[in-house]
C-alpha cells in the first residue's frame, strides 16, 4: 500500500502527466491519492472569490505537524486564489498553477480533452510562438503537469532569482495558449503514443474495465486519458471551447513556495495577474451536431460477475473495487484511511500477513480515493504459483468479513495512526511537495489547510470508526471484481536479428535557434543571476573497521534521511547463481539472531519509519528515513540486519517465488525486456554486469547460497553510510561506533575485475515481440566513458543538447516535435565506476514507427558528431546547467545523496558543490571534440522491443 500521502501522489503521477523532467512529487493526504489516485471530477466550481489583494489571515490550531500555518491567502479580484508560503531553506522556489478542471469535467465524444489541452498548453501562447519546454528549460526548471479526474496542475521549480519569469510565462499561458490546428495536428500523434504505452500493461487494461463497470454513467468511469477514437478526433473548437471555459483565473489556484518575500511576492502577482480577466465562457462545450458525429464510448461490462480480461500475459492477478465512497470533504475520510493502513501498510498489515507471509499471494496492495464527485476502495493481488484467482478473492473476502464483524487492536490502530502522521512528515519536506500538498488541498477541498484538519480528523479515529466504515462501505455485493487471466504467457519471448531500420534518407532539421528561445525568455530571466547554495560541511570519519561515514546536521525540519552502499551487487553474481544478490538484499529483513521477519518489520512501522535494501549492479543500496527522535531504532535495527541475518528457508522460499514470478512479469514488459536484452549483449561474456538472472538460475538458489554471499560480500571495509537531519554529530558517531564499531571482516575485500568492451564493427541490431502489447520501446546504444574520465563534464554538455530534455533536445524536438514519433526520448551517458560505461538512447514509439525513429535518431547522431553543436546552443546549456543546479537543493534527499556519490567515486567531501565552476569551465571546443569521439552512430547496438502483429 502507499503510504497517506505517497499514494495520492502516486496516483497523480500514474494519470498522464508532461514535462522535461521526471517529476518526483512527494506527498499529498492519502485523500490525495483520492486526487490522482484515479482522477477526478470537477463538478463546475463555485467561483464565488474575494476581492481582496492583501493577504487574508487564516487561522487555524498549529500543530508540530502543520503544513499551512505559514500560508498566506490572497484573492486578486479576478477571482485568482494565491498561496503564498514562505521558505527560506534553499535559493529555490516552486511556481504551481493547479485548474480545477479534469477528465470529471468532460463529456462523452471529448474524453481525455482535459489530458490532451495539458500537453497543448506547452505548444505556445500568441506572445510566445515556441515549446514552452525550451524556455522552462533555460530557466534551470525542473517543470512538469499532470493531469487526474478532478485537477490539472503545472509544476516548476527554478532558482529563486527565476521567480518573476516563471510567473510571466504561467500568466501568458493561463490565455494565450494557441492550441490551434498546426499544434494540435502535432501533439496528437504524441498523445496516442502515452495511450498505447499505458496500454502495454495489463493492470491499466484491466483497471479502465473495472472503472467502467463501477461507474457507467460518470465521467468517473472513464479513463483520464480518454478514448483513442476521441483522441484521434478532437476538434480545435474543442479545444478552444474547452480551454475558455475552464482555464481561468477564477478557476485557479496559484502556489509560490520557497525563498521568496512574501509581501513583495504578492505585489509581483498582483502586477503580473492581476490585470487578467476571465474569458466568455462558452454556451456548450461541444454542439448537439458534432457530438452525433462523435464515436459511442465503450458500454460497461457487468459489475455482477467477474470481469474476465483474457489477454497476453506473464502472471494472473486481480482487481477489487468497491465505488460510490465518501467524498473528498466527509467525515468518513479519515477512518476510510486507517482502515486501509491496517489492512496494506507493511508486513505487519493483515493483507501481507494473511496472504504473503502464508505462501498464498505473491503480493498485496491498497488504496483509497476521495474525489470531489466520489470516492473509491481498491484491492489488488497477484496468486503465487498453482492458487487459483477465485481462491485468492474468497481469502481477501474473508479478511474483509473479520474487519467488518471483530474489532482491530489498539497496536493496529495506534500503528496506522503514527504511519500516516509520519509518511505526512517525512513526505513534504522538499518545497515542491510541500507546494503540491498545498495546491491539491485548494484545489479538490477548496480549503488549503485540510491535510491539516485531515490530520486532526486522524487522531480522533476510534477502533468503532474502523469496524463502520468497514461495514458500511465494503459490501460485497457492491463492489466491482476483475480478473486477469493470462491467454498466451508472453515470458520468455526471444529475440530475432533485425536490420529493417528504414534505408530512407533523413535529414535532420535545423536545431531550434537559442537565440529564438531568448527572444521569448521575460527580460527577468535574461539580467537574474543563479544564487549557488553556499557548500555544506559534513563531519567525515572512518570507523576502525573500515566503515566510512558521513553526518551532516539539518535542522530545517524534524527528520533524518540515511543513505548508503555496500558493494556487493549484482555484478558479483556468476551466470549459473544469477539474482543471488537480489535474493541476499531482498531476505536481509526476514529474520536476525535475536528478532523475526514481523517483529523487525513491526518495530520500524509502529513508528512510521523504514529501511529498505536493493541490490544494483555495482552494489547494494542502504535507504532509510524517519522522524529525528527515532533515528537510534534505525542505527539499532541497521545493525543488528548487517550483522546477524539469518536468512530463514520458509522466507526465503516465498521469496524466491515470488522472484520467479517477477522475473515473468520482467519478461512481460517491453521496458525491462529491452534493458535486459541491451546489457547482455553489450557486455562481454565474463564481465561483471553480463550475468542476468533466468528461471535456472533462481531455482538453483539455496538459503546457504545466500548466508555464504552475506559472508563474502556485506563487510564494513565495502560500507559507506551517509546521514542527514536533525541529529547533534557526536551523539550519532557515538552511536554507529557502539553498534557497527564490532562489525569485522577477514581477508581482502572482493573487487570487480572489467574486461574491456569491445567496439561494435557496425550496427547490431535485436529485436524481440511480445503478444498484446500496443507500443514498441527501443535502446540504442554503445560502450563509453566511465565517471572518472576527463570527458566526463563535456560529455554532461553534450547531452543536455542532444537529448537530457525531451522537450527541448534535439532528439526530442526531432523525433517527437517535429516527426511526432514519439511521447518521450531522451539520452545519457551512464558513467559509473567501471572503466568503461555506456551511452543511451532510449524511447517509445509505435510499432508501425519504430524503424521510422531509429532511421532518424540515427541521422541526428551522425549529425551532431560531424558537425557538433552550435555556439548558441552551447550558451544555453551552459546556463540551463548551472541555473539547473540550484534546484537540487529544494529537496534535502539529493544533498544526501550528493555527498554518498562523492564519496562512491573517490572525491573530495562536497565536490558536488563545484558543478557550476567545472561547467563554466568547458569550452565548445571541448564538447565537440567529445561529440566526435565519444558518438558512435554507425557502431550502435539496437535493441527494440515491439508489439507481436498476427500476419
Amino acid at each position: 500500500m502507499l503510504s497517506f500521502l505517497s499514494r495520492g501522489l502516486a496516483a497523480a503521477i500514474a494519470v498522464v502527466m508532461l514535462g522535461n523532467l521526471p517529476i518526483s512529487l512527494s506527498i499529498v493526504p492519502q485523500s490525495i491519492s483520492k486526487f490522482l489516485g484515479s482522477q477526478a471530477f470537477a463538478a463546475q466550481t463555485d467561483l464565488v472569490a474575494q476581492t481582496s489583494t492583501k493577504p487574508l489571515p487564516q487561522p487555524i490550531r498549529k500543530t508540530d505537524n502543520s503544513l499551512t500555518a505559514d500560508v498566506v491567502k490572497t484573492v486578486l479580484d479576478n477571482g485568482l486564489t494565491v498561496l503564498t508560503k514562505q521558505v527560506n531553506t534553499a535559493p529555490v522556489v516552486s511556481v504551481q498553477v493547479w485548474y480545477r478542471v479534469g477528465s470529471q469535467n468532460e463529456t462523452k465524444g471529448i474524453t481525455g480533452i482535459s489530458h490532451q489541452l495539458e500537453h497543448l498548453m506547452f505548444k505556445g501562447t500568441k506572445e510566445r510562438p515556441i515549446q514552452f519546454g525550451r524556455l522552462f528549460s533555460a530557466l534551470g526548471s525542473n517543470s512538469n503537469a499532470f493531469t487526474s479526474y478532478d485537477m490539472t496542475a503545472y509544476v516548476g521549480t527554478a532558482g529563486s532569482d527565476k521567480l518573476d519569469a516563471m510567473l510571466r510565462l504561467e500568466a501568458d499561458r493561463m490565455v494565450n495558449t494557441v492550441a490551434g490546428e498546426k499544434e494540435l495536428k502535432s501533439e496528437r500523434t504524441v498523445v496516442l503514443s502515452e495511450l498505447d504505452g499505458g496500454n502495454n500493461s495489463p493492470g491499466t487494461r484491466l483497471y479502465r474495465q473495472v472503472m467502467l463497470a463501477a461507474y457507467p454513467d460518470s465521467p468517473y468511469g472513464w479513463p483520464v486519458i480518454g478514448y483513442r477514437p476521441d483522441v484521434e478526433n478532437f476538434t480545435v473548437e474543442d479545444i478552444q471551447n474547452y480551454y475558455h471555459n475552464f482555464y481561468r483565473p477564477d478557476n485557479a489556484t496559484l502556489v509560490i513556495v520557497g525563498n521568496i518575500d512574501t509581501e513583495e511576492t504578492i505585489k509581483k502577482v498582483q502586477e503580473i495577474f492581476g490585470t487578467i480577466s476571465a474569458p466568455p465562457k462558452p454556451k456548450v462545450l461541444i454542439t448537439a451536431e458534432a457530438q452525433q458525429k462523435k464515436p459511442k464510448p465503450p458500454a460497461p461490462k457487468s459489475a455482477k460477475e467477474p470481469i474476465r480480461l483474457k489477454e497476453p500475459g506473464s502472471v494472473p492477478f486481480l482487481q477489487s473495487l468497491y465505488p460510490n465512497l465518501p467524498k473528498v470533504n466527509d467525515p468518513d475520510v479519515a477512518a476510510i484511511d486507517v482502515m486501509d493502513s491496517v489492512l496494506t501498510s507493511g508486513r505487519s498489515s493483515r493483507l501481507y500477513q494473511a496472504l504473503v507471509e502464508t505462501g498464498l499471494a505473491s503480493g498485496v496492495s491498497g488504496s483509497s480515493a476521495s474525489q470531489i464527485g466520489t470516492g473509491w476502495y481498491l484491492l489488488s493481488a497477484t496468486p503465487t504459483q498453482g492458487k487459483s484467482l477465485e481462491d485468492l478473492d474468497r481469502l481477501l473476502l474473508a479478511e474483509i468479513d473479520k474487519l467488518q464483524t471483530q474489532s482491530i487492536s489498539q497496536e493496529e490502530l495506534d500503528r496506522a495512526k503514527t504511519n500516516m502522521r509520519a509518511s505526512y512528515i517525512l513526505g513534504n519536506r522538499d518545497i515542491n511537495s510541500q507546494a503540491i500538498q498545498i495546491g491539491y488541498n485548494q484545489t479538490l477541498a477548496q480549503d488549503y489547510r485540510y491535510s491539516d484538519r485531515y490530520l486532526q480528523a486522524v487522531d480522533k479515529v476510534t477502533i468503532a470508526d474502523v469496524k463502520r466504515v468497514a461495514k458500511q462501505y465494503l459490501a460485497s455485493d457492491r463492489r466491482v471484481v476483475g480478473y486477469f487471466e493470462p491467454s498466451v504467457i508472453t515470458a520468455g519471448a526471444g529475440t530475432t536479428p533485425s536490420n529493417a531500420h528504414s534505408s530512407e534518407a533523413f535529414k535532420p532539421s535545423a536545431p531550434v535557434d537559442p537565440a529564438e528561445v531568448a527572444k521569448y525568455l521575460p527580460e527577468s530571466a535574461l539580467v537574474s543571476k543563479s544564487e549557488i547554495p553556499t557548500a555544506v560541511n559534513p563531519d567525515k570519519f572512518t570507523l576502525s573497521n573500515g566503515l566510512k561515514v558521513l553526518l551532516l546536521r539539518d535542522r530545517s525540519t524534524p527528520t533524518v534521511n540515511l543513505v548508503g552502499e555496500i558493494k556487493a551487487g549484482s555484478g558479483f553474481d556468476s551466470l549459473a547463481k544469477a539474482g543471488l544478490a537480489g535474493l541476499t538484499a531482498q531476505n536481509l529483513t526476514n529474520g536476525t539472531t535475536t528478532k523475526d521477519a514481523l517483529t523487525l518489520a513491526s518495530r520500524l512501522e509502529n513508528l512510521g519509519a523504514r529501511l529498505g535494501f536493493s541490490a544494483g549492479r555495482e552494489s547494494v543500496g542502504i535507504s532509510g528515513i524517519s522522524l529525528s527522535k527515532d533515528l537510534p531504532t534505525v542505527i539499532d535495527q541497521l545493525a543488528d540486519l548487517l550483522q546477524n541475518a539469518t536468512f530463514p528457508e520458509k522466507e526465503f522460499e516465498l521469496n524466491r517465488q515470488r522472484n520467479l514470478l517477477s522475473l515473468k512479469s520482467e519478461l512481460d514488459n517491453p521496458n525491462s525486456l529491452a534493458r535486459r536484452i541491451f546489457q547482455s549483449a553489450i557486455y562481454p561474456q565474463g564481465h561483471p554486469f553480463s550475468a542476468m538472472r533466468t528461471e535456472e538460475s533462481i531455482k538453483s538458489l539455496t538459503r546457504e547460497d545466500l548466508a555464504q554471499f552475506y559472508r563474502t560480500y556485506y563487510r564494513p571495509d565495502n560500507t559507506i553510510l551517509t546521514i542527514t537531519g536533525d541529529f547533534e554529530p557526536a551523539t550519532v558517531r557515538m552511536l554507529l561506533e557502539e553498534k557497527l564499531g564490532s562489525w569485522q571482516a577477514t581477508g581482502k575485500a572482493p573487487k570487480f575485475q572489467f574486461p574491456k568492451m569491445v567496439k561494435l564493427a557496425a550496427t547490431t541490431e535485436k529485436q524481440a515481440t511480445l503478444a498484446g502489447k500496443t507500443q514498441a520501446v527501443t535502446l540504442m546504444g554503445h560502450s563509453s566513458i566511465s565517471r572518472s574520465d576527463p570527458q566526463y563534464y563535456p560529455a554532461i554538455f553534450l547531452n543536455q543538447v542532444l537529448g537530457g530534455d525531451t522537450l527541448s533536445s534535439r532528439l526530442g524536438s526531432e523525433i517527437r516535435d517535429r516527426l511526432g514519433l514519439t511521447y518521450g526520448i531522451y539520452s545519457f551517458f551512464q558513467a559509473g565506476r567501471p572503466p568503461q560505461g555506456a551511452f543511451i538512447v532510449q524511447m517509445q514509439t509505435s510499432g508501425k514507427d519504430t524503424q521510422k525513429a531509429i532511421a532518424a535518431t540515427l541521422a541526428l547522431l551522425r549529425d551532431v558528431r560531424d558537425k557538433g553543436i552550435t555556439q548558441a546552443e552551447f550558451d544555453v546549456a551552459k546556463k540551463s546547467l548551472i541555473n539547473n543546479f540550484t534546484t537540487e537543493f529544494a529537496d534535502p534527499d539529493s544533498i544526501t545523496s550528493a555527498l554518498l556519490s562523492d564519496e562512491i567515486y573517490g572525491l573530495p567531501v562536497g565536490d558536488f558543490y563545484k558543478f557550476p565552476q567545472r561547467i563554466q569551465s568547458i569550452t565548445l571546443e571541448q564538447v565537440n571534440r567529445a561529440a566526435k569521439e565519444l558518438l558512435q552512430p554507425d557502431n550502435m547496438l539496437i535493441v527494440s522491443v515491439v508489439p507481436k502483429t498476427d500476419k
